[in-house]
């Protein structure tokens, strides 16, 4: 059999070799995205199952109706993508240590949105109380080991211990509750609280 002149078998191994092997490195980077795009695949698909649609900005026309009202679009996509998160909406009481206030001021919950990732956990509830909720934080929060602040018309406590941040924030009929365990994105209950007040 006559070969053809110019071609080099040693050559053609080398370069078919590093050729494998680039392959293999880009399908080594690329599996980390595999779930993600599969997931992004399914929506397209099926549409959402859980999430709600992203949108640029909170819900207008008063209070957030839903968990995704209480997100500001980059908040929102820093929460849902981080690693195993998972939003869980519900109307459960607020997760806090503050257990005495929240019998005696007796919310009632709108909305708790309960996120859970590799990082921690955040649970926010946004509720109804007495207009007078802000005075009656600011005095008996304290004794409880939060430090409370006036601002714009409204009483915001915080508590730290170790891993857990507490932030409770009341005003204009409103109770806005935060307990984030290991995962605080920054100025989480601030972002938060400007789409509930939001002007």
């Amino acid at each position: 059999m006559t070969r053809v002149g110019g071609r080099n078998a040693i050559f053609a191994w080398v370069v078919g070799l590093i050729s494998a092997a680039i392959v293999a490195v880009l399908v080594v980077l690329a599996l980390p995205m595999l779930p993600t795009s599969l997931a992004w695949l399914g929506d397209q698909v099926k549409g959402p199952v859980s999430a709600p649609e992203a949108r640029d900005e909170p819900a207008e026309g008063g209070a957030p109706a839903e968990c995704r009202d209480l997100y500001s679009q980059p908040l929102w996509a820093s929460l849902v993508w981080a690693p195993d998160s998972v939003l869980t909406p519900s109307r459960d009481l607020p997760t806090t240590t503050a257990t005495g206030l929240v019998e005696a001021l007796a919310p009632t919950v709108r909305m708790t949105c309960t996120w859970r990732s590799a990082e921690g956990e955040i649970s926010t509830t946004l509720a109804e109380v007495a207009t007078d909720a802000g005075a009656i934080a600011a005095t008996a929060l304290p004794t409880a080991g939060f430090a409370c602040a006036a601002s714009d018309g409204r009483t915001r406590c915080t508590r730290t211990d170790g891993e857990l941040v507490e932030t409770i924030e009341a005003g204009g009929g409103l109770w806005l509750s935060t307990s984030q365990t290991s995962w605080q994105p920054a100025d989480y209950p601030g972002r938060v609280a400007d789409a509930v007040w939001a002007d």
